[in-house]
């Protein structure tokens, strides 16, 4: 699986046997572009910077592989047909911007693999030619509505399971053709949406697997109040779905929930938390000096490894430094 790692990809334990039983998810996109000096207060959110600046999301995914991560996620996760044409694109516009978030990823795994056959190792680069996967990220509809419900779950009674399905099927087809190795469900809120998603990809025109990561506020349930056993439930008896876990998460809430996912999962688990810091929906904003600092982050990731992670990164808030923490910990538990 070096160069294009599609046709080879074929489930999530496989990968993780050649990456030595562990592998490293990058960090944040959009607090990153916005730390490159992006200006992301828009509805589009990082989703703006496939319009704006598409050579900043190229950069930013060769940080993350330069600091060791073995799946980059595109910047697709706030990018929807529906937000598009609200911005004044045409759906035709949409698709391909929705495919070019996809395509950028797979440039910078190339890029990658480029260095890694020109350059020598500096001691703040990993260039190391490795198996490494493109993830199309998907959001969820409180993603698209950019009024923070995707950290609530709180759709209201209109919301059903079909409206759900009807708003990401079109979306999901997209990026399942734009060469994504696997479909990344992120910041899932509640049971209805994992449902929404499950069967969606059982309807046969989704032709690569996917992930399904969920969010807590509270370190038991999920944001919406649903059990986390049971949405859980719902990833394992889905067969195109290949890892499960959390994300976006504070981290001092994640070892609980693993244990708690363990018990109803056999699929490799997978966290990527954010800092800790809190997120303002009024304001739009991170709250700052709510969080950790990368040390303490990292600090954590033994307890995961021991509590079932086979997957680790880092969601908003969290850098290449941080992922580079994450790495050099993997190494440390693949030698042993």
């Amino acid at each position: 699986m070096t160069g294009s790692s599609k046709a080879s990809f074929c489930s999530m334990k496989d990968f993780l046997k050649q990456t030595g039983g562990f592998a490293v998810i990058d960090g944040g996109l959009a607090t990153e572009f916005e730390r490159h000096g992006a200006d992301l207060n828009d509805p589009l959110w990082s989703a703006k910077c496939l319009v704006t600046s598409p050579h900043l999301i190229h950069s930013v995914h060769l940080d993350y592989l330069e600091a060791g991560a073995d799946i980059i996620s595109s910047s697709s996760y706030q990018a929807t047909i529906q937000g598009f044409q609200a911005k004044g694109f045409s759906i035709e516009e949409s698709e391909s911007l929705l495919t070019k978030s996809v395509e950028i990823a797979c440039e910078a795994r190339n890029t990658y693999y480029d260095k890694c056959g020109t350059s020598s190792s500096m001691d703040d680069i990993i260039l190391k030619k490795r198996p490494i996967l493109v993830a199309a990220s998907v959001g969820s509809y409180g993603a698209y509505l950019a009024d923070g419900s995707e950290y609530s779950g709180i759709y209201g009674d209109s919301i059903t399971l079909e409206k759900l399905k009807d708003f990401h099927r079109r979306r999901v087809q997209v990026l399942a053709e734009s060469g994504a190795d696997l479909i990344a469900f992120e910041t899932i809120p509640n049971k209805i949406e994992a449902q929404a998603f499950a069967e969606l990809l059982e309807e046969g025109d989704v032709k690569i697997p996917g992930w399904f990561s969920f969010n807590s506020k509270d370190g038991v349930n999920v944001v919406s109040g649903d059990s986390i056993k049971e949405c859980i439930a719902i990833a394992e008896s889905c067969e195109k779905v290949v890892a499960v876990g959390i994300n976006c998460t504070p981290p001092r809430f994640i070892e609980g929930l693993v244990n708690e996912i363990e018990k109803v999962t056999s699929k490799p688990i997978l966290v990527y938390p954010n800092s800790g810091e809190s997120y303002d929906a009024e304001r739009k904003e991170w709250v700052e000096n709510t969080g950790v600092g990368d040390e303490d982050f990292v600090s954590y990731v033994e307890k995961w490894m021991d509590a079932g992670v086979s997957l680790l990164g880092g969601c908003c808030r969290t850098t290449p430094t941080t992922i580079r923490a994450i790495h050099k910990r993997l190494v440390n538990r693949r030698s042993h």
